[in-house]
Parts: structure tokens; C-alpha cells; sequence
């Protein structure tokens, strides 16, 4: 049932987004009939600067945002409301593990959900079924989207794997348990790579640094620069902190 309403949203989301694209071919009014715009200049944690991006992209292999039309497709998928129901039942299934790695790696929970939250909803149809994770069709698996890679980062496997250590590998990633313990252990590991302690507990709402230090981690997760934007947005969801609160909190200052 769930891989069919995968696909079902997909289909609908595709039609979406060429409708969408239509609007956007649409003229623009000339400049003289917009209202004038005041622009607040402000730091925001998801600007990286053009150096900050080169020794990441050097260092970590990072990359720019996703196309126009795939930044479409992702917040079109974001309406459609049976799918997020779905993804939304899925993380209370999995909040004890979320909660138990979080604490184990000193990892914000709220980072570990929103990040599985945006995994989970814009996952592929199919893409976790065993045989096709065990075919190479895909690189990551998993709630997380994880990849054999990690494994090696985190000395679970050797830097040059068998064939058969990879097929374990991959059994390890679809194991909703193991993945959302590798995520955690990826964002401990991340945060030493970027000289950040260990046991640092980051909060987007404390600082800008801390907000900052959660939009880089979030970026070498996924590799993509409008990813940050998205985390840290699901990090401030009222019903995602609910989720792992057990209440929902109306204010718009959410301690994640």
C-alpha cells in the first residue's frame, strides 16, 4: 500500500509540476507596477559564503542546489498531505530509536527527524525494496538515505570492501534501526571533521552559529545547498515537534 501511494504521488506530482512550470513561463508585470521591496540585511545560516563553499566542496565533495524542476517536484511532493501522513507515521514508529541514538551521539533529535522527514517523504517508488538496493541501481538506502560509504567512515567495514561485505552493508542500511543509528554516528562524525566537539548538543534556536554549524552538517549529509533550508525548516515543524515531544508547540521560537 505504501509503494502504491509512492508511485500514485509521484505521477500527481509530476503533472504538478509542469502545470507549476506554465505559471512561471507567465510575463512578470513591468518593475514600475511592483510595490517597492525592503530588504532586511541579516545573517542567515544557509548562505555559505564562495570560500566557504570551495573548501567544502575540496574537502567534502559537495555540490550546488538540485535543477529548478527537481526543487519543484520537492515542494510539490511537500503538499500532497496522504504522503506526509504517511511519512509522519512512520517517524512515531520510529521515535524510541530516534530518541536512544540521539542521546547515545549527542545528536539534536529534532535534526535526526527532520532529516529522516525530508528523506522519507521525497524517497523514491521502490527504491528500498532489497532487490533493487542489492542490484547498485541506487547508492544510498534506507529511512536516512545512507550510503556504504558511511559504513567505511565509521570502521564498520574496511576501505576496501568484498562483494560480499557489501551485500551485508547494504542489509545493515535497510534496517530502519541501524540507518537512523548511522545517521547519528554520520552527524558526530561530521561535527569533529568540522572541528565542532563531540558532545556539542547543537540548537538551531540558540545561536546563528549553532543554526550555521547544523546548515553545514546538513549539507555534507545530502550534498545539495538547498537542502539546509528544508532541514532547518522541518527542524521548526509544530507537528514534527510534537512528534517527538509529545506536544505541539504553537510559538514560532521552538527550542530545536
Amino acid at each position: 500500500m505504501a509503494e502504491q501511494l509512492r508511485w500514485t504521488t509521484a505521477l500527481l506530482m509530476t503533472a504538478a509540476s509542469f502545470c507549476l512550470l506554465g505559471h512561471w513561463a507567465r510575463p512578470v508585470a513591468d518593475q514600475e507596477d511592483q510595490a517597492p521591496v525592503v530588504v532586511e540585511h541579516r545573517l542567515e545560516p544557509t548562505d555559505f559564503s564562495a570560500e566557504e563553499l570551495k573548501l567544502l566542496q575540496r574537502r567534502f565533495g559537495v555540490h550546488g542546489p538540485q535543477t529548478q524542476l527537481a526543487q519543484l517536484f520537492t515542494n510539490s511532493v511537500d503538499q500532497f498531505k496522504p504522503l506526509r501522513s504517511q511519512t509522519l507515521d512512520r517517524l512515531r514508529r520510529l521515535k524510541p530509536v530516534i530518541l536512544r541514538e540521539a542521546a547515545a551521539h549527542q545528536v539534536n533529535p529534532m535534526l535526526i527527524t527532520a532529516v529522516l522527514f525530508d528523506e522519507i517523504q521525497h524517497s523514491k517508488p521502490g527504491e528500498n525494496l532489497p532487490f533493487i538496493a542489492h542490484s547498485g541501481l541506487v547508492k544510498t538506502h534506507g529511512p536516512a538515505q545512507i550510503g556504504v560509504a558511511e559504513l567505511i567512515h565509521q570502521k564498520r567495514l574496511p576501505a576496501n570492501p568484498t562483494q560480499e561485505e557489501i551485500t551485508w552493508a547494504r542489509k545493515q542500511l535497510l534496517d530502519p534501526e541501524m540507518n537512523i543509528s548511522l545517521l547519528a554516528g554520520k552527524f558526530q562524525r561530521l561535527k569533529l571533521a568540522i572541528g565542532l566537539p563531540e558532545s556539542l548538543m547543537l540548537q538551531a534556536s540558540r545561536s546563528y552559529l549553532d543554526a550555521k554549524a547544523i546548515a553545514t552538517l546538513t549539507y555534507l549529509h545530502n550534498g545539495k545547498l538547498d537542502y539546509p533550508a528544508r532541514v532547518l525548516g522541518y527542524m521548526q515543524d509544530p507537528e514534527l515537534h510534537g512528534l517527538i515531544y509529545g506536544r505541539q508547540q504553537p510559538n514560532p521560537d521552538i527550542t530545536v
